[in-house]
């Protein structure tokens, strides 16, 4: 028993000194630990910045002004939505899915039918999903702002906002999505439903850029981490949790860069790498077509989005990869499946070359390619991929596109 304890107290220490060794490193301006990025390539951003380079002036600018809207946002919650779950504890995420509406043919609605990319505004009186949203975009935007400015201010709201929505008895959401997307009249909800929650990626990697904050403490890290722990655990051994790993189009996708995610933040790296070598074949051999079509997508009323939605999950698969040493960027099957493939498949449709000839309700907006294309480029860096990346157009030098993925 004393040996237990003392291995345990060894351990907490361990752990300890390694979360201050952490801090210490991003405060001296080196790799900050995140996942999605390139680490190196955004701390070298924060050392162009503290020298003075103006390269970066609009895109810090624009941020700054977006992190001091963020410091009046929120708190946010699932406690605040008027209706309890099935459990009747608002502590569980609730939403209704997005594509059901009543059925016409029934006196009471029930049970909805699907309208594949038509959204039911009666989504909007459940407000977890909204809430999460929220949440997620401003602890990104007020962890980025404090990382290359280093204003507490940014990095305290931040955590009050992290601290609301995961630790706090009060206000803390429980880690499962039991009752995500329902569908009144069929279900209570659905592994369809931790799309949802794909976000939760940003947030992982917003807690590396808050290192070395004094309003960012080892307890709030240490609370945080047994908030995802808990939640991965639900993803991998939950009915909705297995339903979603075993789809084959994006909720598959997103659910691999979920638990990829999730699981280097928790230094699970064995079980990441795992989830990123079965990708290969789970998901670029059978998603993407020799010709690079994406048939699961293409059959969607709104095809163009979910084609490029899915490459974007791919790509931040591959980018998760090279965390492990897992490389996605370059897998290619014996007949030509690849991530590459997919991304010059549908570069003709978004430089207008081709017509897209796949169904798209609402807008076609072809430029949601374009960030996809440059981070190709940083990758790829090859003849072929320069000459697609000049003939789209430039990216507004506000965008925060350039202290993510910056040229060159």
């Amino acid at each position: 028993m004393k040996k237990q304890v003392l291995l345990c107290c060894c351990l907490i220490v361990f752990v300890g000194a390694a979360r201050q060794s952490i801090q210490a490193q991003t405060a001296q301006g080196n790799p900050p630990r995140v996942f999605l990025v390139d680490a190196r390539k955004l701390a070298a951003t924060k050392r162009s910045i503290l020298a003075g380079d103006k390269t970066f002036d609009a895109a810090l600018s624009k941020l700054e002004g977006e992190a001091h809207k963020a410091l009046n946002a929120g708190p946010f919650s699932v406690v605040s939505k008027s209706v309890a779950p099935p459990s009747g504890d608002k502590h569980d995420y609730m939403s209704q899915a997005p594509y059901f509406w009543p059925n016409p043919k029934t006196t009471t609605g029930l049970p909805y039918i699907r309208r594949d990319g038509e959204r039911n505004p009666e989504i909007n009186k459940l407000t977890d999903h909204r809430s999460l949203d929220q949440m997620t975009d401003a602890v990104e935007t007020l962890a980025l702002a404090y990382y290359f400015k280093g204003d507490e201010a940014y990095a305290a709201k931040a955590a009050q906002l992290l601290r609301t929505w995961f630790i706090e008895p009060a206000t803390r959401m429980n880690p499962n999505l039991q009752y995500a997307q329902f569908i009144p009249g069929v279900n209570t909800g659905r592994g369809i439903g931790l799309i949802e929650t794909r976000g939760l990626t940003r947030v992982v990697d917003a807690t590396g850029l808050l290192a070395g904050s004094k309003a960012w403490t080892e307890t709030d890290e240490r609370g945080v981490e047994d908030w995802y722990a808990k939640f991965l655990q639900w993803m991998l051994e939950s009915k909705n949790g297995r339903d979603e790993a075993a789809a084959e189009n994006n909720h598959g996708t997103y659910y691999d860069v979920q638990a990829t995610s999730f699981a280097l933040f928790l230094g699970k790296r064995d079980l990441a790498a795992s989830i990123l070598q079965a990708a290969r074949q789970k998901r670029i051999a059978r998603q993407i077509e020799p010709d690079g079509q994406q048939p699961l997508e293409l059959v969607r009323t709104k095809a163009w989005s979910y084609s490029v939605g899915n490459l974007d999950g791919l790509m931040t698969l591959a980018a998760l990869g090279a965390n492990v040493g897992v490389d996605l960027w370059h897998y290619q099957t014996t007949d030509g499946r690849s991530i590459r493939r997919a991304l010059e498949y549908l570069y003709p449709f978004a430089v207008g070359a081709r017509k897209w000839p796949h169904q798209q309700l609402g807008e076609w907006p072809p430029q949601m390619l374009y960030p996809l294309l440059r981070r190709a480029a940083a990758v790829y860096g090859d003849e072929k991929i320069r000459v697609m990346l000049m003939k789209i157009s430039a990216t507004n030098p506000a965008d925060r596109e350039h202290l993510f993925h910056p040229q060159g």
